[in-house]
């Protein structure tokens, strides 16, 4: 979950006044082994650290790695007004506490109740048997066989459309937004394979959507949210129709496909045989299990467009951002590309006899390309796609640490500062180091989902884990062989508001094509 940029703080000193007996003093303190949590640095009277979560999330982000630098694995109290009581936990065995008991933890309903308008009854938003039977669709959509069509046939396509744009561009000398140019790969690719629907980084649904996601990060923060969206909220309410009527389309098409299926294609036949023969099938799956209820199966399959589409393009522009900041780490990336080109028969780049080559990008897998997988991981420990999380007692529990949570409790863990513990990773924790992902002898480091909970973990371990590794090493290390890239910008980069870990103004660059040669 992501956090507010701004807000009024006359509005939230204003409700911690008149709330202050409701939800400060008549708050439980919650104890371990029968003393009183301590509290976090910038906690103060009466509002406690509800006015640290009206900073910009930048901000906020830093202020939960000074408590992580404070508390190390220890669990705090956080005290935020009209929220029930919470803790923020550093420590992995109470996160792997947290992943392994989803029926005492869940999305719970204040996570719910304020994402409930975009995420409706999608997975992301619900437990128990709703979530169970959208999983089950999910993995029907993310087999083996699925992927390999999605790495072998549509990822290379429209990665090789994405290479002749940006070689187009580099000819023009016109800058170019990476972050737009990931986008653009995984809508098209999301679009083809889970909805048989062409899709694009800048049609009116991703725009919506995206307007959409930092309103919704924005009422974690805002306790006055369902008043001032009444007077403020005239373009997120237009942007939630635009989502639904794109949701209730793709349903609609893929109504309309299953009354009018194509004919059968051999899987043995052509690329794009193989790839119509799979096109849809996260729709139809949900189809099948959901039926009739078009609300219910717009509202699945627009969470899993989200999860799919949005995450995976915005960790490899971080990637980019960073592989620009430390251009050995690029090169070592390219030798490594280089070597494992040289190891294997097939061509990377085909000639059609025009003066378009197309890219075969299939031949990088993460097992042939250790240093580059470990880039990414790196990436990702620095910049995780979900910067911070939330779950709430079911019934009352005790973590491993002693910690006694009353029924209702929230608990917090910031993926963030999690990510950049001394205790877990070192004191280089804060640098971008990718050789701490390998071994001695070069195969990947394994972290439990405890201690690296990028792809969360439990029962709720991200089902997009492969996928989104396959699409990060082709996509990284044809960048990488086929481009140079230059910034285009000032300062440092950082993430706007959202759910998720968006680039704020995008990664401009300017691009230049390498010379490849395959021998």
């Amino acid at each position: 979950m992501a956090l507010l940029e701004g807000s009024a703080l006359l509005w939230f000193g204003l409700l911690g006044a008149l709330l202050y007996y409701q939800f400060v003093l008549q708050s439980p303190t919650i104890q371990r082994n029968g003393a009183p949590l301590r509290k976090p640095p910038n906690t103060l009277p009466i509002v406690g650290n509800g006015i640290l979560f009206l900073r910009p999330r930048q901000k906020l982000f830093s202020w939960f790695v000074k408590c992580e630098r404070q508390f190390g694995h220890e669990t705090f109290q956080i005290n935020v007004p009209t929220l029930p009581p919470g803790v923020v936990i550093n420590d992995p065995k109470n996160l792997d506490y947290v992943f392994k008991n989803e029926g005492i933890f869940s999305k719970g309903d204040l996570f719910k109740r304020l994402s409930w308008d975009l995420f409706g009854y999608g997975i992301i938003n619900v437990d128990g048997e709703l979530w169970k039977t959208q999983r089950k669709a999910g993995l029907a959509f993310l087999n083996a066989s699925n992927l390999r069509v999605l790495t072998e046939v549509a990822l290379p396509r429209y990665l090789g459309l994405a290479v002749d744009y940006l070689r187009a561009q580099a000819s023009a000398e016109s800058d170019v937004d990476l972050q737009h140019v990931f986008h653009e790969i995984t809508s098209q690719l999301m679009g083809k394979m889970a909805y048989d629907m062409e899709m694009h980084a800048d049609d009116e649904f991703t725009v919506a959507f995206d307007y959409a996601s930092g309103v919704t990060t924005e009422r974690f923060q805002n306790p006055l949210w369902f008043i001032t969206e009444f007077f403020t909220g005239f373009r997120f309410r237009g942007a939630l129709h635009t989502i639904r009527t794109f949701g209730l389309g793709i349903v609609e098409s893929a109504a309309e496909t299953r009354k009018n299926p194509r004919d059968a294609r051999s899987a043995l036949g052509s690329a794009s045989d193989r790839l119509d023969e799979v096109s849809g099938s996260l729709i139809q799956s949900l189809l099948d299990v959901f039926g009739d209820d078009q609300k219910l199966v717009s509202d699945a399959a627009l969470n899993y467009l989200s999860a799919g589409r949005d995450t995976v393009a915005q960790a490899l522009t971080w990637c980019m951002y960073l592989l620009m900041q430390h251009r050995f780490v690029a090169g070592k990336i390219r030798n490594e590309v280089r070597t494992s080109l040289g190891n294997i028969q097939e061509p990377f780049v085909i000639s059609n006899g025009s003066d378009i080559e197309k890219v075969n990008s299939n031949v990088f897998t993460p097992t042939s390309l250790p240093y580059t997988m470990a880039t990414f991981y790196e990436t990702l420990r620095l910049y995780p796609p979900i910067p911070f999380e939330i779950k709430q007692c079911e019934k009352p529990t005790t973590l491993p640490d002693g910690t006694f949570l009353p029924e209702k409790a929230i608990v917090f863990w910031c993926t963030w500062a999690m990510n950049r513990s001394k205790v877990t990773w070192g004191e280089d924790a804060e640098s971008f180091r990718p050789e701490r992902w390998l071994t001695e002898d070069g195969k990947l480091v394994t972290k439990s989902a405890a201690e690296f909970p990028v792809f969360n973990g439990g029962p709720r371990l991200c089902l997009g884990k492969r996928m989104a590794e396959s699409l990060a090493i082709q996509v990284i290390a044809t960048m990488v062989l086929l481009f140079d890239f230059m910034p285009h910008y000032e300062g440092e980069r950082v993430s706007k508001s959202s759910l998720t870990l968006p680039m704020k103004g995008g990664l401009p660059c300017l691009v230049k094509p390498r010379r490849f040669n395959p021998g």
